[in-house]
Order: structure tokens, then sequence, then C-alpha cells
């Protein structure tokens, strides 16, 4: 059982706003809401907004994480003895609760020496946007997001001290990060003070980022859109969010696409949409059309003698391709009547009106009856 004091400490549930049973996807909805308003994007400059991220982002951390959340439920039903901080010794050797419990029923311990005072802490995840435009959706783009956020400082490569400096062990702890008070069997282990429980002390810190290791700067991410992605769809670039703390792993950034409308062309499913004009002749009498696609290249239509205005007509592979395959083309033409006409077309359309053997309300003039 990874279990930390801070979960103990700390209601996620209550973080986040849900119920302790709530399921998955409640408990990301209410992530990406909250995360939403309080991105340190959102909120330039408000350190409040930014530490409730922060809580926000190691709340979900734990919580969507299966294996997580049945440990952290476990380290709450139990109350104070479920932190993973509290340290026995049984013959000289050291141990957590988790070995503890382990040896009595007939398990093994992780190792048999004490953690440091700090765990491995992993980073926050980021949400940014990216506008795209409906081509470079449909067709795929490597292009580059831009945002300001926590990254491994660049001066001290993240140790915290000045460059050419040295980061010490602490000599109060010997580098464990805790120290121990024996109550006889048992010996129950707190941070040690001296050095905050992270096991080193530095004498120099770094100037930029006084010694956290940690400084806010902007950056650029350079990301591959792939073919075929939707509006709202998200991008995750593993590793590429908030950097970890105390050695633990950096967290992933989220892209939220957000696509442009098309003068043209529009979209259903992997499928391309697209509306054509015809003219009354070309609907009558059947027409071969040139229908445009999103690559250089058109194709052609043919219309049958009688397509009626509204109908749609389907061009097999010239739609969106994805990873699972490629849509097709749907044309939907529209018959444009004409406004104005010339003596000469008027004379000819009242002659064919004058042939017409059909009346297109015969129908509703037999049921009237």
């Amino acid at each position: 059982m990874t279990a930390q004091r801070e979960w103990y400490e700390k209601d996620y549930y209550a973080v986040l706003g849900v119920s302790s049973d709530a399921s998955a996807k409640d408990i990301t909805k209410a992530y990406r809401k909250l995360a939403r308003e309080n991105h340190p994007d959102a909120n330039p400059g408000n350190a409040a907004a930014e530490e409730r991220f922060k809580e926000i982002s190691a709340a979900y951390d734990v919580l969507s994480d299966d294996e997580k959340r049945r440990e952290y439920d476990e380290v709450r039903r139990m109350g104070p003895m479920g932190m993973g901080n509290m340290r026995f010794t049984v013959g000289g050797e050291a141990g957590s609760f988790e070995d503890l419990f382990r040896m009595f029923s007939g398990g093994r311990g992780r190792s048999g020496r004490p953690s440091t005072g700090v765990s491995p802490r992993r980073g926050s995840d980021l949400e940014t946007q990216l506008m795209l435009d409906f081509e470079e959706a449909a067709l795929g783009v490597t292009t580059t997001v831009h945002l300001t956020s926590d990254d491994r400082c660049q001066t001290c490569s993240g140790s915290g001290a000045r460059p050419g400096s040295n980061v010490d062990v602490c000599s109060q702890c010997g580098g464990r990060g805790q120290v121990e008070d024996n109550q006889g069997f048992f010996a129950f282990a707190s941070p040690c003070g001296r050095c905050s429980g992270r096991g080193n002390v530095i004498k120099d810190p770094c100037g930029v980022c006084r010694g956290t290791g940690i400084e806010k700067r902007a950056r650029e991410v350079k990301v591959r859109v792939p073919a075929g992605i939707a509006n709202g769809q998200r991008i995750r670039l593993a590793g590429r969010g908030e950097p970890g703390r105390n050695g633990g792993p950096s967290g992933d950034l989220f892209i939220v696409c957000h696509v442009s409308a098309h003068e043209l062309f529009g979209r259903d499913g992997d499928n391309l949409t697209v509306r054509i004009p015809i003219s009354f002749a070309e609907a009558a009498l059947g027409a071969d059309i040139d229908v445009p696609t999103l690559s250089s290249d058109g194709v052609t239509l043919r219309i049958k003698p009688g397509t009626q205005s509204g109908s749609r007509h389907r061009v097999k592979g010239r739609g969106i391709e994805t990873s699972k395959g490629k849509g097709d083309l749907i044309v939907t033409v529209d018959v444009v009547v004409p406004t104005t006409l010339s003596d000469d077309e008027k004379k000819a359309i009242e002659q064919l009106a004058a042939l017409a053997s059909d009346d297109p309300r015969d129908k509703l003039k037999r049921n009237r009856k």
C-alpha cells in the first residue's frame, strides 16, 4: 500500500466536489470543470487560484487511477494508522506499517530501510487550447502550442542549488529525510526539521528558482495533430506537464483542439459534406458536375435525369481520413431556380409547362376528395 500522510489529511473527494462513490466519469467531469476555472493561464498572478489548481490536480491524480484510489480509500478508512510515515523496529530492523502488516500476514516488506520523509510527487497535469483550421484538423498538421507554466529551472537544472555549488547531505537525518522517536517496540518517524524531509541541504540556493528547482516560464511545445481530429477532442502529451517534485515524474499536457468552420465543407463523423448548386436543366436532363474535395483534385459526380433538389449523393472514400479508415464525401444538390428570365427563356419554359403531363399537386387534390 502506497500510503501517504497527505492522503489521510486531505479529502480529495471534497476537493473535486464529488461523493466518495462517484464514478470515474463524474470525477473526470468535475476535474475538467475545476481545472478550467482555476488554471494559471486563466488567472494570471492569482496565487490562490494556482494553489487551488495544484490541489485539484493532485486529487485527480489519485482518484483517476483505480489502484491509487483503492489505496487512498483504504488509508482514509484506517485513519492515522493508514499513514505511511509510521515506522516500527523489530530486532533493530526498521520498516513501514505496510512492512509490519505483511510480516504478520506472512508476506515480505519491500525493503528493510525506511523511506525518505518526502515522497516523490508526480507533477500536475496541464491543459491548454489549440485553434485549428478545418483543413488542418481534417488532414493533420504539426504545429506548436505556447503556454506559461511551472517547469524545471534551466539555470540549476532542477537541483535548486546555484550552479557550481554543492548540495549537502543533511547531517541531522543522514539523508533519510526522517527522524525517529523510539517508543520501545515501535519507532515513530517524522520529517526532519532541518531539511524539511528532503534529505539534503542547499546552502547556496539558485538565484532564479530560490532553491525550489522550479521556475515559471513561457515555453513552446511541438505537437503532431493526427488527421481527422474532431472539435473538442484532446491530445495527450505524456510527461510534458508540470515537473515532478522530489524526483517524481512530470505530469501530462492535454491539448484541447478547437476546429473552425469551413466556408464550403462540413463534417458528419468521418464523412465530408458539401452542397452543390445545379441548374434546372441539369436536374431534369442529368449531367456530369465537378465537385471539390479537400485534396487538390476534385471529383466528377454523375447526376441522373430527374434528380430532385436536396437529394444526397455519396462519393466513396473521399471524406475524412482517420486511423480507422476513410469516410465518404456526401454531396447535397440544390436546384437553382432563376430569378430573372429573358423573353426567349420565358417562352421556352411556358412551352415546357404546356407539354408537362404530370401535375405535381395531383396527390393533394385526390386527398381533398
